[in-house]
């Protein structure tokens, strides 16, 4: 299985998660969600697999996710809303032969990698991704 990142060029903790998974020598594959869309069903397997709801995938940082009372609503109706606007799910989603995760923050990523990178791995801040 090859590992696939769901990924937004613009946000700094999915470019530092792309980047922790090249450090390990791994070529992910990159779906621009932001281009391609989501499908309801294609979110339910992502959340299962990795264990969450749409509550906790739900992006309310520079969204409008409070505006359409989303904070609030069931998981049915935070579903549609992703749907329809890509941007209310929080990014990025890794999925690898070990499981899948809502890298937020970057470090989650370590878990889900057959390889670790070697380090230091800096995010772009200049922190310390890992160790």
């Amino acid at each position: 299985m090859t590992t696939v990142i769901h990924h937004n060029p613009a946000c700094g903790t999915s470019r530092n998660v792309l980047a922790a998974i090249r450090a390990t020598g791994t070529e992910p594959v990159i779906i621009e969600y932001l281009k391609t869309g989501w499908t309801r069903p294609q979110l339910l397997a992502l959340f299962a697999a990795a264990g969450i709801t749409p509550r906790d995938a739900l992006r309310t940082y520079k969204t409008n996710a409070a505006d359409l009372g989303l904070p609030e609503a069931s998981d049915d109706t935070i579903l549609d809303a992703m749907v329809t606007d890509p941007v209310l799910v929080n990014r990025p989603i890794v999925c690898t032969p070990r499981g899948v995760a809502l890298c937020r923050p970057s470090e989650t990523v370590l878990k889900v990698l057959e390889i670790q990178p070697n380090g230091p791995l800096l995010k772009e801040d200049g922190t310390p991704l890992f160790g």
